[in-house]
């Protein structure tokens, strides 16, 4: 029998031919059994299978985490090193600088140099007074309150005087106040003279034993 005769006989069953498949065709019982375990097996293969393919998405998906984590734990191991030799570097030039600041002995010399300072400027010193120390972590501030008197380029001469000392020294709450106008001088030509008020704060470096 040709197989579109089968073909043809397939569409001729109904319910009642269904009865009588044990009297059916040998090809025609033959073909039907196929299809069923065809059908069966392709049942049987989704329900195996699809649950591996879940777990296989699952498993790929864990894996691209894990591989852009990975290279994230590369990168920075990759810079760990020169970060480790920059913050040594960092930790050494912090300490050169602190050793740098003046000691106990130090300071009585700097406030030399302040005063010097102020009068070599052409100032008249008027107040000049060391405040109590201010223990910070690594060193301590030393607060001196300085009361002058002059003309504004005097003014500027401290100043820059005070930036070219081997300290550091830091300027703050300034309050210049003028105290006589050239124009009631007897010499028109004298300058205004005026007064000015300052904080100038130096640092030293606390010692370890201390």
């Amino acid at each position: 029998m040709a197989l579109s005769d089968t073909f043809a006989e397939l569409q001729k069953i109904d319910g009642e031919d269904f009865k009588r498949i044990g009297t059916a065709p040998v090809i025609l019982r033959g073909f039907l059994i196929l299809l069923a375990c065809a059908a069966v097996i392709g049942g049987m293969g989704h329900l195996m299978i699809k649950p591996q393919f879940d777990k296989l998405k699952v498993v790929e998906a864990k894996e691209q985490q894990l591989r852009s984590k990975f290279d994230s734990e590369q990168s920075k191991a990759a810079n760990r090193t020169a970060y480790v030799e920059q913050l040594e570097e960092m930790k050494k030039t912090f300490n050169v600088m602190l050793r740098q600041l003046p000691n106990k002995t130090d300071i009585e010399s700097l406030l030399v140099d302040l005063s010097q300072t102020s009068v070599a400027s052409g100032l008249e010193v008027e107040f000049f007074k060391p405040e109590n120390e201010v223990p910070r972590e690594f060193y301590a501030e030393y607060p001196i309150r300085i009361s002058v008197t002059g003309q504004y380029h005097q003014f500027g001469k401290f100043i820059s005087g005070l930036a070219a000392l081997p300290r550091i020294v830091t300027l703050s709450n300034i309050d210049i106040a003028e105290l006589r106008q050239g124009g009631n001088s007897p010499n028109f030509k004298e300058a205004s003279r005026l007064k000015m008020d300052l904080m100038a704060t130096t640092y030293r470096y606390i010692e370890e034993d201390e």
